[in-house]
């Protein structure tokens, strides 16, 4: 804008002198007067122009510092959407990051838990098989202790039967040897009675009584004696002779009752 109003100045300046030149001497007066006027004026113009210029440059610096307060409005502006943007950008990024660290912790402690349940699992399972099998154990001990116990019973019941039976067969033959020995002990007597009854019947029980050739306490041949008249002889000899003819005093009594000798 100064550059123009100088310019005109300039061009004033050559248009007056020119002005000078080219017109007559008559005319000089009138020509400087109208010089200075054109001068005047073109000061006043220039005034104008210079207020003018200082008006728009006033309203130019004016514009620009709304310009720049607009451009350092729209800067900031800018600034803080861009700011703003960045901020929800990182809280955004920061909620992703969160979301997947919950995400990860979460997978983290659901693995976690199912591996603890699974162990938990595992180690019930390992308890109850532990378990069956010490009760199985249990039981296959209790079915053996048991069977041993029967077994044992039996062999005991067994041992019982035979220790009685044993017994029994003690007591039998106990009672068999001791009826035998009753039954000899009464033969003896018997036999003893029979004996001592015919001695008495033959010869009153004298061992020297004699009547023909029959002698001593049974009244035998003396030939049967065979010359030993002793009592030990003839003890000997009468035993041998009824239990040779007879088999027994009983029944050589018997037989001297029903003829009156033996």
């Amino acid at each position: 804008m100064t550059f123009k109003h100088n310019f005109k100045k300039v061009l004033s300046a050559t248009a007056f002198a020119a002005a000078l030149v080219v017109a007559p001497a008559a005319n000089v007066s009138a020509a400087t007067n109208d010089a200075s006027s054109t001068q005047q004026s073109a000061t006043a113009t220039s005034q104008d122009q210079q207020a003018s210029q200082d008006q728009a440059a006033s309203q130019s610096s004016a514009a620009n510092q709304s310009s720049s307060t607009s451009t350092s409005s729209a800067t900031s502006t800018s600034t803080v959407k861009k700011t703003t943007k960045k901020a929800k950008k990182t809280t955004k990024k920061s909620k992703k990051k969160t979301s997947k660290k919950k995400a990860v912790k979460k997978v983290a402690k659901k693995t976690t838990k199912k591996k603890a349940a699974k162990k938990a699992k595992k180690t019930s399972k390992k308890s109850t098989k532990k378990t069956t099998k010490a009760a199985t154990a249990a039981v296959t001990a209790s079915a053996g202790q048991s069977q041993a116990t029967d077994q044992q019973d039996d062999a005991a019941k067994k041992a019982a039967e035979a220790a009685a039976k044993k017994a029994a067969a003690k007591k039998k033959a106990a009672a068999k040897k001791k009826a035998a020995a009753k039954k000899k002990a009464a033969k003896k007597s018997a036999e003893k009675a029979a004996k001592y009854w015919i001695a008495m019947r033959e010869s009153g029980g004298y061992y020297t009584a004699r009547n023909g050739s029959c002698y001593g306490r049974y009244q035998l041949l003396i030939s049967y004696l065979g010359g030993d008249l002793s009592k030990k002889n003839q003890e000997r000899t009468a035993d041998r002779y009824v239990y040779g003819r007879y088999g027994s005093w009983v029944n050589a009594k018997r037989f001297w009752l029903a003829h009156n000798w033996y």
